[in-house]
């Protein structure tokens, strides 16, 4: 971006002051931190103790599946979040909706804590899990586009890139803690007290980290781009009639964009923790130790091409990412042959966060940046949320289910289709760096 552009649109914004950098991070980071804590405490339950908590009458594979469909629900729901919270983030403003999707997040989480299993209810409580599974997706649905334009939009004009990766750390601080916690948990605890109580304390201990979310969040101010439309009277009575009408092509090319990246996410952590610890001999607390490693590679990788996307754009890092996903999906399951394969799995988990934060850190930027700021919290939020219902909610339920027909080969074809699909939208997507931001 040439030195006049950046100097005009600091003209624009000068008088509308924006957030300390401190407060930006903490506040669009708690809320992804809190999101993947969330997701992965369920996706953790749901491959290891779902199965014989909430279906102990079926088959362990049966259940296994089932179990793991529970957990699409919430994705089923995340598009209905985007949509609500969607309209009344690009009318009221991004902070208000931030704090309410946070809150209905919080309490759908701890109430699946407190749920009964098959034993007590029989299959209501699996029903009471699906419900609060798909309220915790609406809150969810409204959560990652709101972050990361609270981060996005406070971010100097050459630095979108880097700021849109602060939400996205998020991803691996929830995870590391959440792997940390249900370490712990299975070191102290018997097997039979997992399964008896102790899988419901990360859901409990996620009410500390939602307490902590929304004392930041109250602290923010509306972001300056906000605060410049509404000023300009450029905000929109119907966000999602207009983002609809004027912007469905972006939201098609950006949902196929992120959608192998999805498939990518919860083939790596969901379904590899489910088939680690039942084809492979490895025991649940041994395959969250190796995750939490491969989860700071993650970190560091999504930080490392968010910086590389601000130099040299957007385009060349995904593209790049997305080809060699392309590459992974055929060649992963030689990395899984063999019991307890130790280096096997380093290779998978290594190259495959590898290539994961490669793919995940510049998205904070690229997606909002397809939109206009008066449909960009909606228009954001749909592709974001419609990528995870064709990528994530069906992706560890599939895959689990090629397997079971075909072998371990046939693992990554539906990850590779959605690969091949996400370089097609890519060709077809011009690079967003620098666009005008203030539009």
């Amino acid at each position: 971006m040439d030195t006049t552009t950046v100097a005009t649109r600091a003209n624009r914004l000068s008088k509308y002051q924006a957030d300390p950098v401190k407060t930006v991070i903490l506040a669009s980071m708690m809320g992804t931190a809190i999101e993947f804590f969330d997701f992965y405490a369920y996706g953790t339950a749901s491959a290891a103790y779902f199965p014989k908590v909430f279906f102990p009458q079926m088959t362990p594979l049966l259940a296994t599946v089932v179990s793991l469909l529970t957990f699409g629900v919430a994705f089923v729901a995340r598009p209905v979040g985007s949509f609500l919270f969607g309209h009344f983030g690009d009318r009221l403003g991004r902070k208000k909706t931030l704090v309410m999707s946070l809150m209905l997040m919080g309490v759908a989480t701890v109430a699946i804590g407190f749920i009964p299993g098959y034993s007590t209810l029989g299959v209501t409580g699996a029903l009471l899990l699906c419900l609060c599974r798909f309220v915790q997706g609406i809150g969810l649905g409204g959560e990652w586009s709101g972050a990361v334009l609270v981060a996005t939009e406070n971010a100097p004009a050459d630095k979108r890139a880097l700021y849109g990766a602060f939400p996205e750390v998020g991803a691996p601080i929830g995870f590391f803690l959440c792997n940390g916690l249900f370490f712990m948990l299975e070191k102290v605890l018997t097997p039979s007290q997992m399964v008896e109580f102790g899988w419901r304390i990360p859901f409990w201990a996620s009410a500390v980290l939602v307490v902590i979310g929304l004392y930041v969040r109250l602290k923010l101010q509306e972001t300056p781009l906000f605060k410049l439309a509404q000023a300009r009277d450029n905000t929109t009575g119907s966000p999602l009639r207009e983002v609809w009408r004027s912007n469905w092509r972006e939201i098609l090319k950006g949902t196929f964009i992120m959608g192998a990246t999805y498939a990518f996410f919860f083939t790596l952590t969901t379904w590899s923790l489910s088939y680690a610890t039942t084809a492979l001999g490895f025991s649940h607390s041994e395959f969250l130790l190796l995750l939490m490693g491969a989860i700071v590679e993650f970190a560091v990788l999504i930080m490392v091409t968010s910086v590389l996307a601000d130099r040299v754009g957007r385009k060349k890092v995904l593209m790049t990412a997305s080809v060699a996903l392309v590459v992974f999906s055929l060649v992963f399951p030689v990395f899984l042959q063999g019991q307890h394969n130790l280096v096997g799995m380093l290779l998978f988990l290594g190259v495959g966060f590898l290539i994961m934060g490669s793919l995940y850190g510049p998205v904070g930027a690229v997606l909002p940046e397809l939109f206009p700021t008066k449909v960009r919290y909606s228009g954001a939020g749909i592709t974001y949320n419609l990528a995870a219902v064709v990528g994530a909610a069906v992706a560890p339920s599939i895959t689990t289910w090629l397997i079971a027909q075909y072998g371990l080969h046939a693992a990554g074809y539906y990850m590779f289709a959605l690969a091949v699909v996400s370089v097609v939208a890519w060709l077809l997507t011009d690079e967003t760096k620098d666009v005008d931001y203030t539009k």
